[in-house]
């Protein structure tokens, strides 16, 4: 089951991103940082444990573009469709705000291929999306592949 985040998962978030983070795989972000976006974030459940399995997080970078961030799947719970049903729920979502476009920085550019996003250059980003890269561990070297996506309206 997808939904929205409530107050009670941010610390199951964080404790997911830090995993991924300390692999390198995900850069992670502060427990206050994820109490800051609550509204951006949807997750996973397991209906039959009520664990956490999954989070994503659909951000707003202007009136038409918005990035997919902090997509994490549990470890014992990744190859069940689980990270592609995050990214499904964030691009109907941006759909529904009339967004033109959805970027992501990753380290699995195959992933998110699969989902119609192609490699851009990262210059090719708004300034604006940069605040939080002056703040990240790999700056100015990120590594990170930056992908866009079209959305199509109705």
């Amino acid at each position: 089951m997808i939904r929205k985040t409530t107050i009670q998962d941010i610390k199951l978030i964080h404790k997911l991103l830090l995993l991924y983070g300390a692999r390198g795989e995900l850069l992670p972000r502060p427990l206050s940082e994820l109490y800051d976006h609550i509204r951006d974030f949807s997750v996973h459940i397991d209906e039959q444990t009520n664990i956490l399995t999954g989070c994503c997080a659909l951000q707003f970078c202007w009136e038409d573009l918005a990035e997919i961030r902090s997509l994490a799947v549990r470890p014992d719970y990744t190859g069940k469709g689980i990270g592609a049903g995050l990214v499904e729920a964030a691009l109907s979502e941006a759909k529904s705000f009339c967004i033109k476009e959805v970027f992501a920085l990753t380290y699995q550019p195959e992933f998110f291929k699969k989902f119609g996003f192609e490699i851009i250059d990262r210059s090719s980003l708004p300034l604006k999306i940069w605040a939080d890269c002056i703040l990240c561990v790999k700056f100015p070297d990120c590594d990170e592949t930056a992908m866009m996506k079209k959305i199509r309206s109705k």
